[in-house]
This record gives structure tokens, sequence and C-alpha cells, in this order.
């Protein structure tokens, strides 16, 4: 994936929230110490200044403390709590001419300090709930990545080994089979002819063999360069093929990270390779532009008959959804269509890493 020049730099975070963390970390018994130190508090502040100024409204503090510092029954109990010392703090001065009204008052009071739990209790599940999705999406793409680096590791093993071993066997077999139709041919026996044969099969098999090797594990996708990677794949592909396959890049384009590249270089190859199995067409054009100066765009076009569906983001093929993962590791854009003239086009856009000041 693309990275930062610079490293972001942590959030400023403000004082009251630091403190607040900082009581969190305390033990449990001086967190509620201090729950109560706040509610009996807030009540002696409520009883010194009389009924005409109103303190509920500030009893609420000590009940989103107790939610946030220790969660549902501990705030429906402070919740109560505060009921309790707002009845005693105003009993004494209270307005009401009946008891049953200052009763009414209190119960008034005391719903009002529950739904002020309740909310917060709602809100604090809600965070907690948003925050274990989130982790189970980075968790998921942290895997989602493993694969991939998994996936692309086994490929340069496999192709490695394919060159370094199958091809250099079949190589030394190649040999074999000269050696001996030369011995034939000096005998002038007749099966020299078959030992000729043999060898130039041998030969194209080691060739077959080099260029499905190279195309397992490209060594130019793993240096950078990613223009001569799609080149040869293009002339690798066209060849085995027998499609036309032409690719066209601008003179002036940055050499993008060994990630980036890879993610490119295997768009480009899943789309030949849908082009080449579904499209019944005859020829494919692959472009690697600048569609602006930030931008870079990565285009494969074919002349076949096109998507048989009419909304190609919906299809369920394998293909098409590896793909997207890869324009979306990279933080590109890919887009599926059928074009007007047929065939499909497959585009992948991405902003250019902005160079290092």
């Amino acid at each position: 994936m693309l990275s930062p020049s610079t490293p972001y730099a942590p959030l400023a975070r403000p004082a009251a929230h630091g403190a607040l963390q900082s009581i969190h970390r305390q033990p449990f018994y001086v967190r509620w110490i201090l729950l109560l130190l706040i509610c009996g508090g807030i009540g002696w502040v409520d009883y010194i200044t009389g009924w005409e100024v109103s303190m509920f409204v500030f009893y609420a503090v000590p009940i989103l403390l107790a939610v946030w510092w220790f969660g549902r029954n501990a705030a429906l109990f402070i919740a109560a709590v505060s009921g309790f010392v707002w009845w005693k703090a105003n009993l004494d001065g209270n307005p009401y001419e009946t008891w049953l009204g200052y009763v009414g008052a209190m119960l008034n009071r005391l719903i009002y300090f529950i739904v002020v739990a309740l909310g917060a209790i709602a809100v604090r599940n809600r965070q907690a709930s948003d925050a274990a999705y989130i982790r189970m999406l980075e968790h998921q793409r942290e895997l989602e990545n493993e694969i991939i680096a998994v996936s692309e590791r086994e490929q340069q093993r496999i192709g490695q080994d394919l060159h370094d071993g199958l091809c250099q066997q079949m190589a030394a077999i190649g040999c074999a089979a000269r050696a001996l139709a030369d011995d034939l041919k000096t005998q002038q026996l007749p099966e020299s002819q078959d030992a000729e044969h043999i060898e130039q099969a041998i030969k194209q098999s080691v060739i077959e063999a080099r260029n499905l090797a190279r195309g397992i594990f490209p060594a130019h996708v793993e240096n950078g360069v990613l223009v001569e990677a799609l080149a040869e794949m293009a002339e690798t592909t066209a060849q085995l093929t027998g499609m036309s396959i032409r690719f066209e890049f601008d003179a002036d384009l940055p050499t993008p990270d060994n990630s980036l590249a890879r993610h490119l270089y295997r768009i480009t190859q899943q789309a030949i390779a849908n082009a080449v199995q579904h499209s019944g067409g005859k020829s494919i054009l692959i472009t690697l532009r600048r569609s602006n100066p930030t931008d870079l765009e990565l285009t494969i076009a074919d002349d076949g008959q096109g998507m048989p569906f009419a909304l190609p983001h919906k299809s369920p093929g394998m293909g098409l959804r590896i793909m997207r993962y890869r324009a979306g590791a990279i933080g590109a854009t890919l887009q599926v269509r059928n074009r007007p003239t047929g065939g499909t086009l497959v585009s992948c856009k991405l902003k250019l890493p902005t160079p290092p000041a």
C-alpha cells in the first residue's frame, strides 16, 4: 500500500480528557469515593443556593462519570444517589405547600437522572460497538493483506523453482537429445530425425516454461520497473495466445514502489486473463498514462463481446473481486464497463504519491 511521505503526528487531546483518563486508571475505590464526593458537593452547593437557583442539571456529571468509569449498574446507582441528595438538599427550602407536591418534584428529578444515565449508557454501548466493529475491520484487512502477501511469496517461490529447477533440467535433457541426434546422424541412422524432433520439442517446452515462470514471478516488478514488466507480459501473452496485445505508455511516468507496481501488474494480468478466456476478441490494448499531473490511469481494453451482464460491479466472478481488492489496497478506483464500440474496458485510477520535499 501507498505510504505517506511523513508520519502522521498524534492528534492533540484536551487536558480534561487526559485528566479523566488518568483518574480512570486509579483504583476502584478511589473512583467511587470521587463520585460520591462530587455528588455530595453538588448537593451542598444546591443546599446553600436555595430553591431559587436550581442545580439539578449538574447531577448529570457524576452520572456520566459513572457510565465512563464503571458501566450501567453504577450509573443507575449514582442516579438514585443523586435523587436522594437532591431531595435532602431542597427539603427545607422547597416552596411546595404539601408533601405530595415535593414528592412529585423529586420523582421528576429522579426520572431525569435515570434518563441521563440510560442515554449515556446507550452512547457508551454504541461507542464500544463501533470500536469493536472498527477493530474487526482492521483485523480483516490485516488478514486480507497477509493472504495477498503469502500468495505473492508462494508465486515467487513457484516461479523461481520453475525457472531454476524444471527449466534447467529440461535444458539438460535437450542437450542430451542433441548429443543423441548427432551420434545417430554420424551413424547415418534414420532415427536421428526423431531425436532432432525431440530436441526441438524440448526447446519449445523450455521457452514456454520460462515464459510461464516470468508470468508467475515478474522480476521487473520486484525491481520497481513496471513498464518493462507490462511490456514483457504483453509480448509473452501474445505469443502464447495468438492474440494481438499492445502496450502503450507515457514517457514521463514515475517509478512506483514494489508494492504499487506488483498490484498494478496483477490487476493487468487478471484483466488480460479474463479477456483471453471470456471476451472472444482478437486484440487487447494496455495503456498506462497520466490522466492529469497527479493521477495515474491503467486501462485494459479488448474488442470482444463485452460483459454479459448489465451491472459489472455486481458480478460474482472471483477475478473481478480480486482486482477490486488489489485496487482498494493501493487506494485506487477500479471500473469495469462495456465499451460503446464493443468489448470491455477495465480502468484503474490512483493518485500518485507526493514526492518528499
